[in-house]
C-alpha cells in the first residue's frame, strides 16, 4: 500500500476556496515554454481536493496528491499544507 502513495501525482498551489464543506479549491500554477517563441507562459487549472478537517484556509500554500474519485469532480486529497496564509487585520 505505500508503494501505492509513492506512485500517487502530488501537485502545489495555493488555496482559492474554501466554503464547500471538506473541499478545498487548489489554483496550481505551471511555467511551460512556448514551442516556437521559447517565451514562458502561466498555465493554471482549479482542482478540488478532500480536506476532511477543514483545516485550509483561503491563501494557504498546499501540496496535494491524486486518489481515486471521491465525488464527481473530486479526485485529491490534500497531503500537507506547506505555509499558512497571512492574516492582514
Amino acid at each position: 500500500m505505500s508503494e501505492e502513495n509513492s506512485l500517487a501525482r502530488t501537485a502545489s498551489g495555493t488555496v482559492v476556496s474554501n466554503k464547500m464543506d471538506k473541499t478545498i479549491t487548489v489554483l496550481v500554477e505551471r511555467r511551460i515554454k512556448h514551442p516556437l517563441y521559447g517565451k514562458y507562459i502561466k498555465r493554471s487549472k482549479k482542482i478540488h481536493a478532500h480536506d476532511p478537517e477543514n483545516q485550509c484556509q483561503e491563501g494557504d500554500q498546499v501540496t496535494i496528491e491524486e486518489t481515486k474519485p471521491i465525488s464527481k469532480t473530486k479526485a485529491w486529497k490534500l497531503s500537507s499544507v506547506d505555509r499558512k496564509a497571512t492574516i492582514i487585520g
